[in-house]
């Protein structure tokens, strides 16, 4: 069984969901936060802190700057140009 609460498991869910999405073409920030022993638990626990909004990233990785969109929204009732 995988413990994602102690520092180690968080470190490896971290990387899971940095890696999920930036297989996917976004940028998720994700940080570490001990939140010390907590007596219900009887052990120490790390929580995750991301950037995501509903579960979903704010921006896509830029690749140029023609490419940069600011946020998750898909482009609705996009029209070419012609």
């Amino acid at each position: 069984m995988k413990d994602w609460c102690n520092n180690e498991g968080a470190k490896r869910l971290r990387e899971k969901i940095r890696e999920y999405w930036a297989e996917r073409g976004y940028e998720v920030d994700v940080d570490l936060v001990d939140a010390g022993f907590v007596p219900a638990m009887r052990s120490a626990r790390t929580d995750l802190r991301s950037n995501m909004v509903n579960g979903m990233p704010r921006r896509r990785i830029a690749k140029t700057q023609d490419e940069m969109r600011t946020s998750y929204r898909p482009v609705e009732n996009a029209v070419e140009a012609a």
